[in-house]
């Protein structure tokens, strides 16, 4: 099992007695060493059932449970491999009722949250809730809650947003709903202060390995805690240099504190790259040597000095687009790189910021190159998509009034804006749900005869469908169902009803038939569940419904197309491509803006100096994301609202201390010098062909 692994990867497999912390420099295989580590851990005696594989992306999860099915077989069914936040609702479902929550809660998205919040900050302004919602998000991570927030507020706008999140959180309550930080703070709580909940947990597991460690903010640390407990059997698995999410509260405490708080902690460094050229790589450590080192470590590789790294500087942004292009097209086209490493899907276009992907977007048009704008809009943000789901979350949870909300509008039902007024009064009058509103005794004093006939036949179609979802069983029951039902309430006609343009409904139709297969898939057993178990049995419809809130793209929309990416360097860690441009190097954008605001944090010397190694992180991250070839550029002049103004390269340019001699290119002139020469060819073979 452990054939073809190096000697720091075995070291790191077989050391299953106690604390590891796995320093897994970009590209050393990490993924490799969790799955043969789960491999190496069943061996050696432990269920697979007690064995917990902890991600931070639903995709993530995804491929290392093929990778272990691959390489362990069947067991590898058994191991939990799922994100914190499905560990969290698995932990709530379980024990939630400890802290008054049932198990059928509901998962609130970012606009039911936003809703919530102009509402218990009496606004109107999406932006200010927004804002509202970060700062509490922002609270949750660091293991705040309001009372906490409010003693430690610097001022009145900390103060009244501690005032909101008190509100917040009653109004979640009342729900019988949680929002997606609580996925992680209220296990926490669980853990944390009921002791025979901690104990159960820690006795279902055996071993935790963590990916992705130094993504981990505060809470989710206590969590790990809090599930090892003093026997410790844990595997954290990560890199202090590819620390890219301190705005989310992500920290690097988190690997200062494992040493103090495991003093017997196994270290051992993967610093042998599999990914990337070694003139790459050189450029990735120059950068990132001026950071401070928990850990020291410098990455190698064996793959052969490859392609220079180059760097192309552009008049402005159009100018800059256009060089991408004729680089694509150039490497397409010419000799100097392997010719397996043509196709579209080999390219990659990343930037610090999505506005910056326009320029590039209108030149790929141009040139007829297709291409993807990676961490688009998932599709469940659809409004299709959310619609259906509202339903879904109602009959799971009748105490979630934003779902109600929904649900009875989309489609309409002739139940009105001043009969939902009049049902929502009453319902905070009398602290009931909308949907026990419904048929309460005394609502005849507050909603006229005519209103209430309406409301009692929804409220009795929604009980009714949820009866019908739990007895609906398997694939061909659940498409059924689901075909049957969107024809009872015509959303069909709702779409088309609401779209001018047709294609517009067409799509959207056919994105709420993919839905229903998918849904319908999930039933009949062939896709895994979100929180990490293998759905190889047929389930109904109504526990399906319960793991939506936690899935984020559908499975079969990840097929590799043969696509240019574009992606900013947040939404590319993880990836890689053959070829990479990194674009927009310049003073102000990478490293984006220090401190100009003189806000306090940013303001300050030390926030400065942080967020300033964290862009370099960043900018270490786009680097290793390149196997064969990297092009980084930046432009002389940029747009700045209305006007143009003068750029500057970035320091990290400097930094990379790349050969003066090699870095220049313009790549244009290459594809010119190349059609000059297929021009010459093809005169030259017109010219020696034989008259007939």
């Amino acid at each position: 099992m452990s054939a073809g692994l190096n000697n720091a990867q075995l070291e790191a497999v077989n050391y299953v007695s106690g604390p590891c912390l796995v320093l897994a420099g970009a590209g050393s295989g990490k993924t490799r060493v969790i799955t043969h580590k789960i491999g190496r851990l069943i061996e050696a005696g432990l269920a697979p059932q007690r064995i917990a594989a902890i991600t931070f992306t639903n995709k993530a999860a995804a491929e290392m449970r093929e990778r272990a099915k691959d390489l362990i077989g069947k067991a590898a069914k058994d191991v939990t491999v799922c994100t914190f936040h499905a560990l969290g609702v698995r932990i709530m479902r379980e024990d939630g009722h400890v802290l008054g929550l049932k198990p059928q809660f509901s998962i609130m998205d970012a606009d039911d949250v936003t809703s919530i919040l102009k509402d218990c900050g009496g606004t109107t302004d999406a932006a200010t809730a927004r804002q509202w919602q970060w700062t509490i998000s922002l609270w949750k991570n660091m293991g705040l809650n309001a009372e906490q927030a409010a003693a430690q507020a610097p001022d009145d706008n900390a103060r009244v947003i501690a005032r909101i999140m008190r509100l917040y959180q009653e109004r979640l309550s009342a729900y019988q709903s949680v929002d997606f930080d609580d996925l992680i703070g209220m296990p926490l709580k669980l853990l944390a202060e009921f002791p025979e909940v901690r104990e159960r947990w820690q006795a279902k597991m055996g071993h935790v390995l963590v990916d992705e460690y130094q993504d981990t903010n505060a809470t989710q640390y206590e969590v790990l805690k809090h599930l090892v407990g003093e026997r410790a059997r844990f595997t954290a698995v990560g890199d202090d240099d590819q620390s890219i999410y301190g705005w989310r509260g992500a920290t690097l405490d988190n690997l200062k504190r494992l040493p103090q708080d495991f003093p017997n902690l196994k270290v051992i460094k993967l610093e042998q790259n599999y990914r990337s050229t070694s003139a790459i790589l050189r450029a990735a450590n120059h950068v990132i040597e001026p950071n401070p080192k928990l850990y020291p470590k410098t990455l190698f590789s064996e793959l052969g000095e490859g392609e220079p790294v180059r760097v192309v500087d552009a008049l402005n942004e159009e100018h800059e687009a256009d060089r991408a292009i004729a680089r694509i097209q150039s490497i397409r086209s010419g000799h100097s790189l392997e010719s397996k490493h043509r196709d579209f899907k080999d390219f990659a276009i990343l930037y610090r910021a999505n506005h910056m992907a326009r320029p590039f977007e209108q030149a790929l048009r141009r040139a007829n190159i297709p291409y993807k704008v990676s961490g688009g809009q998932s599709f469940f943000d659809k409004a299709e998509i959310k619609d259906l789901c509202a339903w879904f979350r109602l009959w799971i949870n009748n105490d979630d009034d934003p779902a109600f909300l929904r649900a009875i509008t989309s489609p309409k039902r002739g139940i009105g804006h001043q009969t939902l007024g009049q049902l929502g009064s009453f319902a905070t009058q009398y602290k009931l749900s909308l949907f026990e509103s419904l048929f309460a005794g005394s609502l005849p004093s507050a909603v006229n005869a005519r209103a209430i006939s309406g409301l009692h036949e929804f409220g009795r179609y929604i009980n009714d469908l949820e009866y019908r979802a739990r007895q609906t069983l398997g694939k061909e029951a659940a498409l059924a169902f689901l075909l049957e039902w969107l024809k009872e309430i015509g959303y069909e006609s709702h779409l088309y009803d609401g779209e001018d343009n047709e294609k517009v409904a067409s799509a959207r139709w056919t994105h709420v038939l993919e839905f229903c297969d998918w849904m319908a898939g999930r039933c009949g057993g062939q896709i895994e569940d979100a929180t990490g178990a293998e759905a190889s049995e047929a389930q109904n419809l109504l526990e399906v419904a319960q793991t939506i809130s936690l899935i984020s793209t559908l499975s079969e929309r990840e097929k590799d197309q043969n696509v240019v990416t574009l992606s900013t360097l947040h939404a590319s860690k993880g990836l890689e491509w053959p070829h990479v441009m990194l674009v927009g190097v310049n003073e102000g954008l990478l490293p984006f803006k220090l401190g100009d605001d003189d806000t306090s944090a940013a303001a300050s010397q030390e926030g400065v100096l942080l967020r300033l190694q964290e862009e370099r992180r960043l900018m270490y991250v786009g680097i290793t994301r390149a196997q064969r070839s990297l092009a980084v550029s930046w432009t002389q002049r940029r747009k700045k609202g209305r006007e143009t103004v003068a750029a500057l390269p970035s320091r990290f340019i400097a930094e990379m201390r790349l050969d003066e001699n090699t870095v220049k290119e313009d790549p244009r002139e290459k594809l010119k010098a190349l059609r000059a020469e297929f021009a010459q060819r093809a005169a030259l073979a017109a010219a020696t062909q034989t008259p007939p």
